[in-house]
């Protein structure tokens, strides 16, 4: 389009001020966390105008507190706790290895908050070990782990007036499982019905006090009982033990220990028996690599020469304790008990003898102590273990509560045993590059692969776990990671794809998949499955696959260890929800008393409860289920007892989060509309009015699952936050509704309820705000809690701000810059070895009332028209009608990245890695563009020519009109004219010959000496800093140079004529430098910046409070160093102050989720130095001196006068003469060379 208008009326550019300077105080500091403000950097920006900062960024942020940061959210699978900042911005307050899935204040009875119980599948927060909850002081930050449970906490309810604290989820602990009460500070305590036989994910309280559990569930911890067809159904791996024995008969055949492994016919002689010496007691023991849980001992007495053990006793290792027995007598047949003295018969019709485990006890080791023997000395000829069938320790022995589980290993060695005939023995078969890893603190050996090194990828790596499933049942199946902390691997851990298939028939168990982070610091598990699982056949198998996640970095480390399969019971007279009634003393069977119970049981079987609500007396339950009679699906009401489906049916798929706000529910999921089909746009989100009894679509909704729902407060103006809906899951667009166009989200979506709309549909400058949110909660006295992954700055803007001062703020330039799309970016041009995206440089352009900003770099915006721009915008202020954009006419290739721009009039220098064809002639690095026409310039000037060229600096010589352009090129046209060339006149002029290689920056020493640095030589001599004398045409490497250690990337002037500058750039060893050259010598500051650091801009600027003076910077002034910055003492910045001695963070940016960068300050007007010391130039203080003789002077002759007018009056009066002398004849007396002669000589300077 053309740029017709650009000197005509124009639209304002929208400024909406962020101003951080003072604090803002609209939200209330979170009680007891200490929110450190920063003082505000007294810059001086009053002699500049216009100020603007450019870079590659989407949010930003000045800095006022100290817990700001550039930090991006996690994608590990790791969350925290998290608060905000007086600002709106978010902090990290506590950081956990895992989920947080719930927080609850636990306020006690006397109103006194105790901590927030957090709980999730975590095994660390904040540094402290706790498995999976824990309770955090809002105070002084402390955590405090609440030990005793096992597993994943799903739910929390914190009940003050009973100071309980109700926890639901998929563990084990304190003699229940699913379910457990936290009472007072005295520890945990089981509920009545002592939890339940499946997860709980969903607890809430009724209105009447009532507690409801929601979850995947059939029945109570205390009534489930499942009794497996066989007991003792795995065998434990003694052939893969370290073996060793005590007191060994010398009988050669006889002394091996190893004898009695996999020995299971009862035949004596060598090889087959392990005998004592004689007449002496000694012991038996086996070192495994792995954990068990044994359930049954199995014994071969031997018989050799009238041989055999007598009593025996079991220590189990590593705890050193001597188990307890049941066992049956062979000689009576009754049944007894035994510890340190368990008997074995000498009848050889005895083949062995069963001893079962009392107690459930977990080891590593074992050892078996003979204390008395037949004939002349003990012996045996067969030990076995067996684990799976085991009494539940939860009740008494009567009750004959039986649990099975089986376990399959990484490592075949913890596996069932290949000796022991096992028709279908746990297995596992492993591809890729898998190294076994000691057990060191966790339960078992395990499999560790290092994806590092060309041409390792996470293809084709995986473990495959078959287990020994001997009978068909309801299982529940639980995978388990190792900690990282162990094996030092917490930076580089990786996510797995867990696929399992059980079922023969697909379609009464179709495979299911599963995505673990394996970041946990120590062990955890994670449910993957629960449902129908096969027994194993010679046509099928059950199994388990972990394999590495897709499209993961380099670098990854993945671990696999074992596999749990544990058989449940799926009759138990409940259906995913139950309802306690504290108050009971007892908890029944009869369930169809309760209105919640019965509405559980009217549910399709294996129904999933995810979530519950409350609102106005009305309880909503959603999940995945179906009620066939009474028409709903997946969520439904429950009120005065009954069961009542929603409007249209309830939802087409499942439900997994709900959240009320006023009237309304916000619902979440994988549906897609109502039941019936009739209210469109209800993509994976929706909003119920609980009132006028209506769905209502959020825009189009979004495209992919949603996982959670949470509020927050988000400063949508200035002046008044307000509480929004930030939707969480697995999606990548917020759909296209209307007017509004798609927008690309990392799943994360933010709802503003008063604007009807998406805060990114909004033409609002708000705050950025990315991650995911899984929960929060309301802390008396205190600001909001929350639960996640959150990168947050002020205000989100795409690669360009304006700097405003007094109070210190920054605005987004509306330019339309459309946000990068994450993944590849054909735009992208390699520069320097670097890739440049976003906007690099900038001008203002004001003259006769015309204020235009123009922006160049690499980027695609929107002009007002609609039409795209790519990579150079003019933003036209001018006029009643500011804020048009618009760009180039066509002609330029679309990936060109514009670097450095200057103007001469009205007409525009712009280059960079620039090609096309403008006025039907090539163009290479430069082009020539007429604002007042809005047209490129005819002709435009000789393409440059070279390899990899780009334009990096352009200047005008001061009081000519001569162009300087440097870069990387070699010819200008036919013109040989390497890394410098000047256009004057209409062509190009070749500045000297001594230069060559690649400029980056150029500064003005004077009218007639230019500084450029880059990656130079001067008659092939390398340098990094040369100076062009204008008036000699000649080229000088700068004699300090050679202290400088790598190419100059960016040069900031230190005073009016550039004697006194700072360089930067990377040093040959890949580290940032950055130096300051006094006049004579360079002086650097040593190893402030971290290795990463990458400067692209410096810009000495005013100060409004001196600072203390240092050789460096003069103490009225301040040094911004501009790029993507390490500072050691804090983290990444994308701009730092330093006064000469310390840096200070400035400015925060992120892209995409990562750090940004800022390219550079531009200014209308150049920064004007003076001395520190106050002292003015020496014209100045001619100046001054000559005005005060002049006064001096002048009072000296009004002073005359008075005196005269005085003596004149004391003397009196006297007429004047009024006759004159011929002065002609007196004039013609003086020679004529004493009038001019000497006006042509030589005169000597004044004495001053």
């Amino acid at each position: 389009m053309r740029l017709s208008s650009l000197f005509g009326p124009t639209a304002a550019e929208f400024a909406f001020l962020i101003q951080l300077w003072p604090i803002m105080n609209l939200i209330r500091l979170t009680q007891g966390v200490n929110y450190t403000p920063v003082p505000a950097p007294d810059l001086d920006l009053s002699k500049l105008g216009q100020v603007a900062l450019t870079g590659d960024f989407d949010s930003i942020s000045l800095y006022t507190y100290e817990q700001q940061s550039e930090n991006a959210f996690a994608t590990n699978g790791t969350q925290a706790l998290i608060t905000q900042l007086p600002n709106g911005d978010f902090a990290t307050t506590a950081a956990a290895d895992g989920y947080i899935k719930a927080l609850c204040p636990f306020t006690m009875s006397n109103g006194k908050l105790a901590g927030v119980i957090v709980g999730g599948n975590f095994t660390e927060l904040s540094g402290t070990p706790a498995q999976g909850i824990a309770m955090y002081d809002v105070t002084s930050g402390d955590i405090t782990p609440l030990d005793g449970l096992n597993g994943t906490v799903n739910a929390i309810l914190c009940d003050q007036d009973t100071n309980t604290v109700y926890v639901g989820g998929q563990f084990s602990g304190a003699n229940s499982t699913n379910a457990v009460a936290w009472v007072g500070m005295s520890g945990w305590a089981n509920l009545p019905f002592e939890g339940f036989n499946g997860p709980v994910n969903s607890i809430i309280m009724e209105p009447n006090g009532n507690i409801i559990f929601g979850g995947s569930f059939t029945g109570l911890g205390n009534s489930t009982t499942v009794m497996p067809d066989q007991l003792d159904q795995q065998v434990i791996n003694i052939a893969s033990a370290n073996i060793s024995s005590s007191s060994n008969s010398s009988t050669p055949g006889f002394d091996n220990p190893s004898n009695v492994i996999c020995k299971t016919n009862g035949d004596d002689g060598p090889g087959n028996t392990w005998l004592l010496e004689d007449n002496s007691p000694g012991w038996w023991r086996a070192d495994m690599n792995f954990g068990y849980e044994p359930s049954l001992l199995r014994v071969w007495n031997t018989h050799q020469d009238g041989r055999g053990t007598q009593t025996f006793r079991f220590t189990a290792i590593p705890i050193d304790g001597i188990m307890n027995f049941t066992y049956t007598d062979p000689d009576t047949g009754v049944e007894g008990h035994c510890d340190a003295l368990c008997p074995l018969s000498s009848q050889t019709t005895v083949p062995y003898q069963d001893f079962r485990f009392i107690n459930t006890v977990g080891m590593s080791a074992f050892r078996i102590d003979i204390s008395a023997w037949y004939g002349q000395g003990g012996g045996l000829d067969g030990i076995e273990l067996f684990q799976n069938g085991k009494f539940d320790s939860r009740l008494h022995l009567e009750s004959s509560l039986i649990l099975l589980d089986i376990f399959a290993y990484a490592v075949n060695t913890s596996n069932e045993p290949g000796c022991a005939n096992i028709q279908y023995g746990s297995n596992s078969t492993a591809t890729g590059p898998w190294t076994v890893t000691p057990s060191l603190q966790s339960n078992s050996e395990y499999l560790s692969a290092n994806l590092i090194g060309p041409g390792v990828s996470t293809d084709g790596v995986s473990v495959t776990f078959e287990p020994d499933i001997k009978q068909k049942g309801n299982y529940s199946v639980t995978m388990f990671t190792p900690g990282c902390i162990q094996d030092n691997t917490c930076s580089t851990r990786g996510i797995v794809n867990v696929t399992g298939t059980y079922a023969a028939d697909s379609a009464s168990g179709p495979p299911t998949q599963t995505t673990i982070y394996q970041t946990n610091n120590y062990d955890k598990y994670d449910l993957i499955y629960q449902g129908p699982v096969d027994a194993s056949s010679d046509s099928f198998r059950a199994t388990v696959t972990l394999a590495a996640l897709a499209g993961q970095q380099d670098g990854v480390t993945l671990v696999a260890q074992r596999v749990q399969f544990n058989l449940t019971d799926t009759t138990g007279g409940l259906n995913g929800l139950y309802e306690f009634n504290p108050n009971a003393n007892t908890t029944g069977s009869n369930f169809s008393s309760s209105a919640i119970d019965s509405a559980g049981m009217g549910l399709n079987a294996g129904a999933t409860i995810t979530t519950i609500q409350v609102l106005n007396n009305m309880t909503y339950v959603g999940g995945n289920f179906s009620n066939q009679d009474a028409g709903f699906e997946n969520i439904f009401s429950i009120e005065s007892g009954n069961s009542t489906a929603l409007p249209n049916g309830g939802l087409n798929a499942e439900v997994s989060s709900m959240i009320p706000y006023a009237d309304l529910l916000f619902i979440g999921g994988n549906f897609t509309n109502t039941m019936n089909g009739s209210v469109p746009g209800l993509n994976n989100i929706a909003m119920f009015n609980t009132t006028s009894q209506t769905w209502e679509a959020l825009g189009a909704g979004v495209s992919g699952a949603v996982d959670s729902i949470v509020s927050l407060t988000v400063n949508i103006t200035t002046d008044q936050p307000e509480v929004c809906i930030s939707v969480n899951g697995f999606f990548e667009e917020i759909l296209a509704t209307g007017s509004s166009k798609a927008i690309s989200v990392a799943g994360f979506a933010i709802w503003v309820p008063t604007q009807q709309n998406w805060l990114q549909n909004l033409n609002l400058q708000s705050p950025a705000i990315s991650g995911q949110l899984s929960a929060m909660t309301n802390v008396t006295g205190s600001s909001t809690l929350l639960a996640g992954t959150l990168s947050s700055q002020d205000l989100s803007a795409e690669d360009a701000v304006s700097l405003t001062p007094n109070p210190l703020g920054i605005n987004a330039l509306k330019v339309g810059i459309q946000p990068q799309q994450i993944g590849p970016v054909t735009r992208k041009r390699a520069i320097s070895g670097q890739n440049t995206t976003g906007v690099v440089t900038g001008l203002f352009y004001n003259n006769a009332g015309v204020n235009v900003t123009v922006l160049g770099g690499a980027f695609t915006a929107t002009a007002t028209n609609g039409t795209a721009i790519d990579n150079l915008a003019f933003l036209n202020n001018t006029g009643s009608n500011p804020g048009i954009v618009s760009g180039l006419p066509a002609g330029l290739d679309s990936d060109s990245t514009f670097l450095a721009l200057a103007t001469t009039g009205t007409v525009l220098y712009a280059g960079g890695t620039v090609t096309g064809n403008v006025n039907n002639a090539p163009v290479n690095g430069l082009i020539v563009y007429d604002m007042g026409l809005a047209s490129y310039s005819y002709p435009q000037p000789p393409a440059f020519g070279g390899i990899d060229v780009a334009v990096n600096a352009i200047t005008i010589r001061p009081t000519k009109s001569e162009i300087y352009v440097g870069g990387n090129f070699a010819t200008a046209g036919s013109l040989g004219c390497p890394a410098v060339c000047v256009f004057r006149n209409g062509a190009w002029n070749q500045p000297g010959n001594e230069l060559g290689g690649s400029v980056s920056a150029f500064a003005w020493q004077g009218d007639n000496q230019l500084l450029a640095g880059g990656n130079l030589t001067i008659n092939n001599n390398a340098t990094t800093l040369a100076t062009y004398d204008t008036s000699k045409t000649e080229w000088t490497a700068l004699d300090a140079a050679s202290n400088v250690p790598g190419p100059v990337t960016a040069l900031g002037p230190a005073d009016d004529v550039a004697s006194k500058f700072w360089v930067a750039g990377k040093s040959t060893n890949g580290s940032a430098f950055l130096m300051y050259y006094d006049g004579s010598q360079f002086m650097s500051i040593g190893d402030s910046l971290g290795k990463e650091t990458t400067i692209l801009g410096l810009s000495v600027l005013h100060l409004g409070k001196n600072h203390e003076n240092n050789g460096l910077v003069p103490y009225n002034m301040i040094l911004l160093v501009t790029g993507q910055l390490s500072l050691p003492s804090f983290g990444n910045v994308s701009a730092a102050l330093f006064n000469g001695t310390t840096f200070s963070p400035f400015i925060l940016s992120t892209s995409g989720n990562g750090p940004g960068s800022i390219s550079k300050l531009f200014s209308a007007n150049g920064v004007t130095f003076q001395s520190a010391g106050g002292h003015m130039a020496v014209g100045f203080v001619v100046l001054i001196a000559l005005a005060c003789a002049l006064g001096a002077i002048f009072l000296l002759v009004v002073a005359g006068i008075f005196i005269e007018r005085y003596r004149r009056k004391h003397e009196g009066y006297t007429q004047a003469p009024t006759s004159y002398f011929d002065k002609t004849s007196n004039m013609g007396r003086i020679p004529p060379e004493h009038l001019f002669g000497r006006l042509g000589g030589s005169r000597e300077p004044p004495m001053l």
